[in-house]
């Protein structure tokens, strides 16, 4: 069939939410403690108590929101233990994430700083699973609330004068399974009268995200919008790529057969169905798109590094991770009519994490260069595209050699973002551009010589991006050839 794409630049299919390009991190493992949160009597470099060399790197690709403080862990989350003079704050064990012992230390003050020095929304997940609703209302009048109360004048005795903007508030997490294994009914009736008390103060407008499906829990989406959609403004769905068992071995994040690449892109690509059903369930009872689909879980799920805790999910990041996290993108920006906001797990040391810290140190992965690559869809018009693609066989299944996206940024830049998932073969592309002409053409790449190649601690740069210039113009368009393993962003202006 031949690779064959057809670009319409002056079809404009709506815009693509900045926030699709969101990050989420837990306190889970090394990702808050070690990874972003080290004190500032640290010899580590910060800016009170915040590690400089994350917060310089994630600043780079446009963190545009934060999901925190879980997960699993918001769920046995009371947020008065995190604020006040730190040596006071209560110790607690990490139940979820390893047994250990969770200080407290980085708490509301903290996490807002961190947002705040990021440039980035805070996205704030309440606790339903084992919080009362009185403690979800008085954290959100301690962080909104302009005036005279309680709780304000507590905020302003542990130094915070002015309330904080809050636009994104989860009323729960995981609610069908860590945070309280929930039937829907269930949970529907308790989103109901939680949310009632999440109230907007002053000039603050809380965007109120309801506690979504788990994969193709489709029963979950139409208990949940035919029960509560009034009180919504957003409906999460969790989706992890997972090539092995997630119970008896997931696989490893480096050390893979071929056949777990062509699983991996398969099981990548298997959240666009999702997508696409669930968001037939809302069109049902939302036919005017207003509650957003919010993938605030998303990434590939490895077994853990030999020799570190298993409760910390640490791994390691490679070229296939970068294909995942390129495609997903693609996906994400192909659904925009629908999909209004994603959080990656997660932002540093956990799962397909932007950065990997040990001590001082620290490098970026495949993932972040995506990002960074990636950054120039945010907030931009997504194009009409077309793709003919040949396919890759595997096990019964095909799945396409070609995966793109494509927009129109407000400086007039058209940006398509190209992955071929063939593990072995270079793609030959033919890319017809209709709706103007580009005389400006450059290009950068993501790619690697071995499908587990990735950056250590000792050869931090041996996935990065280069210039991209294996693409010549024809009449009409471009012919481009894509390496195998790679992720291109085209960048044309007239």
């Amino acid at each position: 069939m031949g690779n064959r794409i057809v670009l319409n630049t002056d079809v404009h299919e709506g815009k693509i939410n900045k926030n699709i390009y969101g990050h989420f991190a837990e306190h889970l493992g090394r990702c808050i403690y070690e990874g972003i949160w080290v004190g500032e009597d640290s010899p580590i470099a910060n800016t009170n108590g915040i590690r400089n060399d994350v917060l310089e790197a994630l600043r780079k690709i446009n963190i545009p929101v934060l999901r925190w403080p879980g997960g699993c862990f918001a769920d046995e989350y009371h947020w008065k233990d995190g604020v006040g003079p730190r040596v006071d704050r209560k110790r607690m064990v990490n139940t979820h994430w390893g047994g250990v012992v969770e200080n407290n230390h980085f708490g509301t003050h903290e996490f807002m700083m961190l947002c705040d020095l990021l440039g980035a929304e805070p996205y704030i997940c309440g606790n339903v699973g084992s919080g009362t609703v009185q403690e979800m209302a008085e954290w959100v009048e301690y962080m909104t609330f302009d005036g005279e109360s309680p709780m304000a004048n507590w905020r302003v005795e542990n130094g915070q004068e002015d309330p904080w903007i809050l636009k994104y508030f989860g009323v729960g997490n995981e609610n069908w399974g860590c945070g309280g294994n929930m039937r829907p009914q269930y949970y529907a009736d308790l989103y109901r009268r939680y949310q009632t008390y999440v109230r907007n103060y002053g000039g603050n407008q809380i965007y109120k995200i309801a506690g979504g499906a788990n994969i193709d829990d489709y029963t979950w989406t139409e208990v949940l919008m035919g029960e509560a959609a009034q009180f919504m403004d957003g409906l999460s769905l969790h989706y992890y790529t997972i090539p092995g068992d997630f119970w008896k071995g997931k696989g490893s994040a480096l050390n893979f057969e071929e056949s777990e690449w062509d699983i991996t892109m398969l099981k990548a690509l298997y959240i666009e169905e999702l997508i696409k059903k669930h968001a037939t369930i809302m069109d049902k009872y939302d036919p005017e798109k207003r509650i957003g689909l919010i993938v605030d879980e998303w990434g590939t799920w490895f077994d853990v590094e030999p020799g570190t805790n298993p409760g910390f999910l640490y791994q390691q990041n490679s070229i296939r991770d970068a294909l995942v996290a390129g495609v997903t993108l693609n996906i994400f920006n192909n659904h925009s009519d629908r999909v209004q906001m994603a959080n990656i797990a997660q932002t540093v040391n956990v799962l397909q994490a932007m950065v990997l810290t040990e001590g001082e140190k620290m490098i970026l992965t495949p993932t972040y260069h995506v990002f960074d690559m990636y950054k120039v869809h945010q907030d931009a018009e997504k194009l009409s595209i077309k793709v003919e693609s040949d396919h890759i066989a595997f096990d019964g299944q095909n799945f396409p050699q070609i995966h793109t996206s494509a927009s129109l940024s407000k400086d007039g830049t058209v940006n398509i973002s190209l992955c071929n998932l063939d593990k072995q073969d270079q793609a030959t592309l033919e890319l017809d551009i209709r709706g103007g002409t580009y005389s400006d053409i450059s290009g950068v790449i993501l790619t690697a010589q071995a499908m587990n190649e990735h950056n250590t601690f000792e050869q931090p740069e041996n996935v990065k991006p280069e210039n991209f210039t294996d693409f010549q113009s024809k009449e009409d368009g471009l012919t481009v050839k894509l390496p195998a393993m790679s992720v291109v962003v085209l960048s044309l202006k007239a």
